[in-house]
């Protein structure tokens, strides 16, 4: 590792464009990683605005039944594969984690290069089929279509299964440096909880991933050379495949979740001026969810022709991941109970994405009630619940830790007062998009349809003004992030929001070997004492 000179800092030294090529320094990986999830978001976004422009009236507007059916595959692989699972863990966390950790890069910083490439390459591969035959699978790829559709689902598999390389691989990484590159004084129960939070995160990587993997190989051999697994024309079993796919992509959801968690569990202690209340709690809640999320995956098949026994069974450890995600919530409002309450943006985003994930939480336990999800499956209630986890979970964990963490990756400050203002109008236009949904769904509206009956317009209207909105809010927040970029002005020493974990005795922002000292841990992550709180 270069140590950098005086006055050098991680993305000044060393200089040229080849040496970020070719970079094994964690915080440019993990810009990269950010840069790249930034643009997937992008077009992922563009893909949802069009979808939504489509279904603002009944009848089609601008586009055939088919085109749909591929914008609606693109906007969902996208945004789950390139964008939600990698956003935290692969951007923010390649930053932040071994600095928390008082390291001075990741465990294997090559492998971090490469999964940061294998990314890239999924990546291409995934766009490069819309110009050789479109997908129109949804992004489940649900056999028997995906094996029998004309368009190029082959290709889209494998972009997916080299994705899922990239993500094992991170998990791997992260693994290796919290078990062996933590600080001196670090124990376990120091840890910061965002480190807990992308440890569970990578556990469930690392067993997970491979299912997926395995079974979108399965697909694309029989799809390639025809032989039997899945399509029941030839032998196969279509419901073994929901089987595979859920195993995986039930614990994704906690994948994309638990980092998000792990930001809040940062910026709460911080901006309450306390530390966090029941951090052993916290720590095994995070867990507990991690356990939980494997053993679920069956209450996405209610209506699939499972036992009674069986269903009723999913259905109660279903409602199990209510308890250690009750905890987290209860303890995230108690730490701010009497707490000095800073409301600088990073923390309003936090408040957002509390409220925001509450109601998604809540209207998974009415999913996982079987006599309601009889009638609620598969219409526009699923849409809204997933996206209030998915979009209102992640996506403003991921805005308050970017906003937590701006001034430390790059030692510029953004505008307070226009970070405020796209929170609120990004928060405004998601519950005005998908709040109506519940009740669309609820009154029986199906999902994945390109046309519906008149009497559900009113909800589709509401459904495009929000989308529109929070549209307008990430555009006001890539403006006023390039303008501090460019123009804003430096910080003046370290740690602007006071926080005590280890990451912010670097500089802003950091020199290439993180720390000009060794770190030594001597109390825990939210120990305020007297003159700091």
């Amino acid at each position: 590792m270069h140590h950098s000179p005086a006055g050098e800092n991680y993305m000044s030294y060393p200089k040229g464009f080849s040496t970020w090529i070719v970079t094994l320094d964690h915080k440019r990986i993990g810009l990269m990683y950010l840069a790249s999830v930034l643009f997937f978001f992008l077009v992922g976004g563009i893909f949802a605005l069009l979808i939504r422009l489509e279904l603002f009236a009944p009848g089609g507007q601008y586009m055939t039944a088919q085109q749909y059916n591929e914008f609606f595959t693109y906007h969902g692989t996208i945004m789950v594969f390139l964008v939600i699972i990698p956003m935290i863990p692969a951007a923010l966390g390649n930053f932040v984690l071994p600095m928390m950790l008082g390291a001075k890069d990741v465990a294997f910083p090559r492998i971090n290069l490469f999964s940061y490439y294998l990314y890239c390459a999924g990546a291409i591969i995934a766009v490069s089929t819309m110009f050789f035959g479109g997908v129109d699978t949804g992004w489940t790829f649900y056999t028997p279509y995906s094996t029998t559709t004309a368009t190029n689902s082959a290709l889209m598999l494998c972009a997916a299964f080299i994705i899922g390389f990239s993500s094992i691989f991170t998990g791997l990484n992260f693994m290796a440096t919290v078990h062996r590159l933590r600080a001196p004084g670090q124990g376990w129960m120091k840890l910061p909880l965002f480190v807990w939070a992308i440890y569970a995160t990578s556990i469930i990587q690392v067993l997970a991933t491979p299912v997926l993997g395995l079974t979108l190989a399965l697909i694309a051999i029989e799809k390639t050379f025809g032989f039997g697994i899945f399509d029941p024309a030839l032998g196969g079993d279509p419901v073994l495949f929901q089987h595979f796919f859920w195993f995986y992509s039930h614990p994704a959801v906690y994948i994309m979740v638990l980092p998000a968690m792990g930001v809040i569990n940062e910026i709460i202690p911080t901006f309450s001026r306390k530390p966090i209340f029941g951090y052993k709690a916290m720590a095994g809640a995070i867990f507990g969810i991690a356990l939980v999320a494997f053993v679920v995956w069956g209450h996405h098949m209610f209506t699939s022709g499972q036992t009674d026994f069986v269903n009723m069974l999913f259905s109660l450890i279903t409602m199990f991941v209510a308890v250690p995600t009750g905890i987290k919530v209860f303890s995230w409002v108690a730490t701010m109970y009497k707490g000095s309450l800073h409301f600088e943006t990073p923390m309003l985003w936090a408040q957002a994405f509390l409220l925001v994930f509450v109601i998604g939480g809540l209207t998974g336990v009415i999913l996982a009630t079987l006599a309601a999800d009889i009638h609620l499956h598969d219409t526009y209630f699923v849409v809204a619940h997933f996206h209030y986890v998915m979009v209102g979970g992640t996506l403003m964990g991921f805005m308050a830790g970017l906003h937590y963490w701006f001034p430390l990756m790059f030692g510029k400050m953004y505008n307070e007062f226009w970070g405020k203002v796209a929170c609120v109008i990004v928060f405004i236009g998601f519950n005005l998009t998908f709040f109506p949904q519940f009740i669309a769904g609820q009154k029986g509206m199906p999902r994945r349809y390109f046309d519906y009956i008149p009497e559900f317009r009113i909800y589709n209207e509401l459904s495009t003004i929000g989308s529109a909105l929070i549209g307008f809010g990430f555009v006001i927040a890539l403006f006023y992030f390039v303008y501090a970029l460019v123009w804003g002005k430096k910080i003046v020493g370290k740690n602007p929001w006071r926080a005590l974990t280890p990451e912010w005795e670097a500089d802003c922002p950091p020199a290439t070997e993180n720390f000009h000292h060794d770190v030594v841990v001597t109390h825990g992550p939210y120990d305020y004492v007297g003159e700091r709180a």
